[in-house]
């Protein structure tokens, strides 16, 4: 939690006012009784009714100059609180942008969820109550002894024996806790990954008739959280008992050797009703401070988890002299590349990869599946690094430029469409806010989503639920396509992108693609065969390597791979395009 106290700095005005308003409180506090023992001893035992309505007064006086205190100190650690968790829940939500795929690989997005809202949430309060119950707690406890002694030192040693054993009880209630808390927060991960992947999956559970299923896996997860959470709640709990077993027989304690001091004399009867009270106060503070250290546990728990995401040194950064010259001509070159995924042992998923794609050109990548093409064309934007050779576009090695003057000057559209809540418009220009409604439109035609974006009541102002659930697989990948196409890239790469729409629909859009970005170099990713017939480059993939390259009639002729792909998907004998 210590690590996490540097976002408290812009806001030290509000943690200083905080607590002082609290020392307000408590000094009040600490007069109360003393004023109450003055009436008792001095206004009732004389019948001095003057000095028991000034006395009276004072004491109202005194609480209403409490109660400002206790009020400002709310409101201080109220706004440093909720400003130290905004910024916190900021910076890891940039950090979380700023992962490469490396890095995102490291950790589920249920995790990742989890941490940007209910671990920031626990460290939040537990800033809030340090500004108040930390204080409060410590300086009542002190005062409330000080005061205690000032009155009876004699009656005060029961104080020595209580207040020692408290603090054993909760100092062993921290240490078997922690563990417990962090338990808690895993198994919440896992009830947020249940539920996020039966949310995203409903329709296909509903089609599968799979709902007893994933209700029997929620109930499973959410159990474990359930059961989990009442074991460590449950040794916070037996430990109560025992505390507030001995801060009764404490108080027993002090009413039975008072109560003979009283008789033999040494003591007045306002000044045992004053002692009982800070009695009192010094056993509620020690309450107060076992159940924040109880949540200290739990949050320094979330503390840890949320500094391990700050902590990570992104796998792929920018360079030191990053380049910074745009991008002009879009040729893209490999060289010797190899590349493999996690630690060194796995097997490389492309292996020696060589070739030049000329600005302009439309290079299609084929191949069967896990054959590598989807990994080739996430090392252009620089979403992984490569392990051997070097990747370089316009002649420059992508790892010099930064990701801003690199990533601009590319369009993509992955594989697993993905659209956000919002208009049509918007998720169109989502690729270029600077774009113009004409240049949406354009992007629109070229995509061949015009036709049915016009055709809905409201047209490119149409909504878009969450996850683009109201529109069909084709048309989000138009739209996706419309998004890429509107930056005006350099390059554009289009990740088997139009696998949800038919044939027709697919050729316009690439003749589209071909007639109007001219000097685009474009990438295609396909699996139709039927989409690479008037490219000017294919580059087959098998295993990781380049085992054929070539236009479509170059490869039909010398290339059996080609060949036995070709006749998988139209039959053997068949010679459609050639």
């Amino acid at each position: 939690m210590r690590k996490l106290l540097a976002y408290l700095k812009p806001y030290w005005k509000y943690v200083v006012l905080a607590p002082l308003l609290m020392v307000v409180e408590v000094i009040v506090d600490l007069l109360q009784p003393t004023l109450l023992a003055k009436i008792v001893d001095i206004g009732i035992a004389r019948q001095d009714l003057t000095f028991i309505m000034r006395t009276g007064l004072l004491m109202i006086g005194i609480a209403l100059i409490g109660m400002l205190g206790g009020v400002g100190c709310t409101v201080a650690a109220s706004i440093a609180s909720q400003s130290f968790g905004t910024d916190l829940r900021s910076d890891l939500f940039k950090k979380v942008q700023s992962f490469s795929y490396v890095d995102l690989e490291n950790f589920k997005i249920s995790t990742l969820i989890t941490r940007l809202t209910n671990d920031i949430s626990q460290v939040q309060m537990l800033v809030l109550m340090s500004l108040r119950i930390m204080v409060r707690a410590p300086l009542l406890g002190i005062g409330g002894i000080i005061m205690a002694i000032s009155i009876n030192s004699r009656l005060a040693m029961i104080l020595f024996v209580s207040v020692p054993t408290l603090l054993l009880i909760l100092f062993f209630v921290i240490q078997k806790s922690f563990p417990l808390f962090s338990m808690v927060q895993q198994k919440l991960d896992r009830v947020n990954a249940v539920m996020r992947e039966n949310l995203s999956g409903i329709r296909l559970i509903k089609v599968f008739n799979r709902s007893a299923y994933e209700k029997k896996r929620f109930s499973v997860a959410n159990s474990e959280l359930m059961n989990t959470i009442i074991k460590a709640f449950k040794l916070v709990i037996s430990i109560m008992p025992v505390m507030m077993l001995i801060m009764n027989l404490s108080l027993v304690a002090v009413i039975w050797f008072g109560g003979i001091q009283v008789s033999g004399g040494t003591m007045k009867v306002g000044e045992i009703m004053a002692f009982i009270n800070y009695f009192m106060q010094i056993l509620f503070s020690l309450m107060m401070v076992s159940a924040i250290f109880i949540f200290i546990t739990r949050a320094n728990a979330s503390a840890e988890r949320i500094y391990e995401v700050l902590s990570i040194v992104t796998q792929i950064q920018d360079p030191s002299q990053p380049d910074q010259a745009p991008l002009k001509k879009g040729m893209v070159e490999f060289e010797k590349v190899t590349f493999q995924y996690g630690k060194d042992g796995n097997e490389p998923a492309l292996k020696d990869i060589s070739f030049v794609a000329q600005p302009g050109e439309i290079v299609a990548i084929l191949g069967r599946t896990g054959s590598g093409k989807s990994t080739l064309m996430n090392l252009i934007p620089r979403l992984y690094d490569v392990n051997q050779g070097r990747v370089k576009v316009d002649g420059r090695d992508v790892r010099t430029f930064d990701f801003t003057t690199l990533r601009s000057s590319i369009g993509m559209v992955p594989q697993d469409t993905v659209l956000f809540s919002g208009t049509i418009k918007e998720n169109i220009k989502w690729g270029n806010p600077r774009a113009t409604d004409q240049d949406v439109i354009a992007a629109a035609k070229i995509a061949q989503a015009d036709q049915f974006i016009s055709q809905f009541p409201e047209g490119y102002d149409t909504p878009i639920s969450q996850g683009g659930t109201n529109l069909s697989g084709g048309q989000k990948q138009r739209i996706a396509i419309a998004r890429a196409i509107i930056k005006k890239p350099a390059i554009l790469i289009l990740d088997d992108s139009t696998s949800a729409v038919d044939l027709a629909t697919e050729k316009k859009i690439l003749s589209a693609l071909k007639e109007t970005l001219v000097d685009t170099t474009i990438f295609i990713v396909a699996q139709r065969i039927s989409t690479v017939f008037d490219v000017d480059c294919i580059l087959l993939l098998d295993n990781g390597r380049i085992v054929g390259q070539g236009n479509h009639s170059q490869l039909m002729k010398n290339n059996s791979i080609y060949q036995e792909i070709y006749q998988s998907q139209f039959g053997e004998g068949v010679t459609i395009y050639d």
